[in-house]
């Protein structure tokens, strides 16, 4: 078996992985079901601005955008990301996710983990201390219905660039894989815009590593659409810090999800990376409400070409 598997893009990652779960994983039961396991596996995206599937089943752009929103509100509430993924209702326990990353990434104990992370890497650029934790040894102390998959995401800033390193107990290959690599390198890209480094690799470690027996039919089909275009990439997040941006794309997150209206205006003030991602929030919506005239208004909004893709896979589900 490969132990590391090392590509440009998340497409081909994912290819190989499911094709090596599917040649060497070893069949175990868990408390979700049967799967395929493989262990101690290292996977490495070479280029994280490939963050993003570009294939029809495994395409998905709107929730693990949504997530990212919901990690960056640290919001632990299960209306919050039940917008965007319904399966999130099976964690949730009193209407929350004890397990939320949001709060841990940024208000664990009263501690910014993230605030820590970038200054360290300002004060000492060389620093192996800049690691946030999510997995927490109380966790283990009372029984929950899901704990955090993630052990630790580790930041080395080498030679001008910022690399990343996330360590996993567990991670479901075929769902849960695509999400984690797109919010955990975009949260790459933010941080090192704001030390500011240029966007090195991503390296993704795994513990347990598997296929659900009920994912296999799926994870064939995405393997038999062959190969998808290796050369465009999600566009650079802007120079500068990112963080007041952040909190406008955030401010119209919540007003989309609410139901209230977004003023072009407000979308206008915004870098049009930045204003492309409030529509794509405004897509969704438009998508929940069965307004096709608005996607397609929207779409011819966009600043970027690269996000078309997406959006018309949403227009032709609505054909």
């Amino acid at each position: 078996m490969e132990a590391h598997i090392r590509k440009e893009t998340v497409d081909d990652l994912m290819r190989q992985v499911i094709e090596v779960i599917q040649s060497s994983g070893k069949p175990i039961e868990t408390s979700k079901g049967p799967c395929a396991e493989v262990t101690g596996i290292l996977l490495e995206l070479t280029n994280p601005l490939a963050r993003l599937s570009r294939t029809e089943t495994r395409g998905k752009l709107f929730s693990p955008l949504g997530e990212l929103c919901w990690y960056l509100a640290q919001s632990k509430q299960l209306n919050f990301i039940e917008y965007y993924l319904k399966r999130y209702k099976e964690s949730a326990e009193d209407d929350e996710i004890p397990g939320a990353y949001g709060p841990r990434l940024f208000d664990w104990n009263g501690i910014d983990q993230i605030a820590n992370v970038t200054a360290r890497l300002r004060e000492k650029p060389n620093t192996r201390r800049a690691a946030v934790q999510l997995f927490d040894a109380a966790d283990l102390d009372v029984e929950h219905k899901e704990v955090p998959c993630t052990c630790t995401l580790q930041f080395l800033l080498r030679d001008g660039k910022l690399n990343m390193i996330a360590f996993m107990r567990s991670n479901d290959a075929y769902l849960g894989l695509p999400h984690d690599i797109f919010c955990f390198t975009m949260l790459q890209e933010i941080v090192a815009r704001d030390i500011p480094a240029q966007l090195g690799t991503y390296k993704h470690i795994v513990s347990s590593l598997h296929l659900y027996d009920s994912d296999r039919e799926y994870a064939q089909q995405f393997l038999d659409e062959g190969f998808q275009p290796t050369t465009l990439f999600m566009p650079p997040m802007p120079e500068g810090d990112p963080w007041p941006a952040i909190k406008a794309l955030l401010q119209a997150e919540s007003q989309i999800r609410s139901g209230e209206p977004v003023a072009e205006s407000q979308i206008a003030q915004l870098n049009p990376y930045w204003a492309d991602l409030v529509r794509l929030l405004l897509i969704f919506r438009a998508d929940r409400d069965s307004d096709v005239d608005k996607i397609k208004e929207l779409r011819e909004a966009m600043s970027s070409d690269y996000f078309r893709t997406f959006i018309d896979m949403r227009l032709a589900r609505r054909n």
